[in-house]
C-alpha cells in the first residue's frame, strides 16, 4: 500500500507512543519511516544542566525505542521545533541523504501548565505559557512544513496528518485547558494548509481526534484511569485502540485518496455523545 514511500514521524517519546504504532503500521504496509525526537541540537546555546539532562534523557528514550521497535537502521535525528535552525538542519540533512518525504505525522505537543495530573485554570495561564504551548503544539505544523518544502524534501502529492482530540472543540472533563486551545489552532492550521498546499503542490492535510489514551508518556502525565473508563463507557464502540489510529493514518497517507481538510474522529463514537 505504501511501497516506495517514506514518511517522517514526530512525537515518539517511547515504544508505547501513538506515533510509534503509526510508524510500525507504515512498515507493515511496505513503507519507510524516518523519525525525529526532542533532544539537544547544535543550536541549543547556554542551556542549564537541568535542561540538558532532560533533553538527553528524552532523546535517549526516543532513540532506544525507535531502534528496538523499528530496527537499528531506522533514521533518527534530534529536533526542536522552537528553533528554526534545528528545523532547517533536519530538512537539509534529509535532502543531502536523498530522502524524499511522501508525508509526515505531526504528533508534537507540550504544555507546562499540566503538572502531575493537575492543570492550571485558564485565567492563571501566563502569556509565556500560552505562547510556548501554541508554538510547540500548533505553529510547529507550519514551521516544519516550511522547512521541508523550502529544502525540496516534501514531495508534491504528499500527505500531512496531525493529532488532535475532542477537547479542541468542546470543554472537557479531562485535564486539558491551555493545550486544548493550541489543538483547536492546530486543527484550523491543518485546514488552512490543506487549502494552500493542496492548490500549490497537491498536498493533503488532515487532523485526527483520538480517544483518551494512557499508554503513552503524554497520556500518563495528564489522564487518570477514571477519565479513560468514562470515555470508554460513553463511546458507542468503546475507546479506540492505537491500532485503529494507525490504520486511519495509513489510509490518509495513501496516494489514492483525495481526502483533505478533514477533522477525522477515531474515538469509538465518543464525539457524537452529548
Amino acid at each position: 500500500m505504501l511501497k516506495d514511500q517514506t514518511f517522517l514521524i514526530t512525537g515518539i517519546a517511547d515504544e508505547n507512543s501513538l506515533a510509534m504504532k503509526t510508524a510500525e503500521k507504515i512498515l507493515e504496509n511496505n513503507g519507510k519511516v524516518v523519525c525525529a525526537g526532542l533532544g539537544v541540537t547544535p543550536f541549543h546555546k547556554n542551556i542549564s544542566e537541568k535542561a540538558q539532562a532532560f533533553l538527553d534523557k528524552n532523546y535517549n528514550d526516543f532513540q532506544t525505542a525507535c531502534h528496538k521497535v523499528l530496527g537499528d537502521q531506522v533514521y533518527t535525528a534530534p529536533l526542536d521545533v522552537t528553533l528554526p535552525e534545528s528545523l532547517d538542519f533536519l530538512a537539509k540533512d534529509l535532502y543531502q541523504k536523498d530522502i524524499k518525504l511522501n508525508g509526515f505525522l505531526h504528533a508534537i505537543a507540550m504544555d507546562k501548565t499540566i503538572r502531575q495530573k493537575s492543570v492550571k485554570p485558564m485565567l492563571e495561564v501566563t502569556v509565556e505559557e500560552f505562547n510556548e504551548t501554541m508554538n510547540v503544539s500548533a505553529f510547529s505544523l507550519i514551521s516544519l512544513s516550511q522547512a521541508l518544502l523550502s529544502n525540496n524534501v516534501l514531495q508534491n502529492g504528499a500527505s500531512i496528518v496531525s493529532l488532535s482530540y475532542i477537547a479542541a472543540e468542546k470543554v472537557s472533563s479531562f485535564p486539558y485547558i491551555n493545550i486544548s486551545i493550541a489543538k483547536a489552532a492546530l486543527e484550523r492550521l491543518t485546514m488552512e494548509i490543506a487549502h494552500e498546499l493542496g492548490r500549490k503542490y497537491g498536498i493533503r492535510a488532515n487532523a485526527i481526534r483520538f480517544s483518551p489514551y494512557m499508554g503513552s508518556k503524554a497520556g500518563n502525565a495528564t489522564l487518570n484511569a477514571e477519565d479513560v473508563e468514562k470515555a470508554h463507557q460513553k463511546s458507542p464502540l468503546g475507546n479506540a485502540l492505537p491500532e485503529d489510529l494507525a490504520h486511519e493514518i495509513v489510509h490518509l497517507f495513501r496516494k489514492e485518496t483525495r481526502i483533505t481538510g478533514e477533522i477525522r474522529h477515531v474515538d469509538g463514537g465518543f464525539h457524537i455523545m452529548g
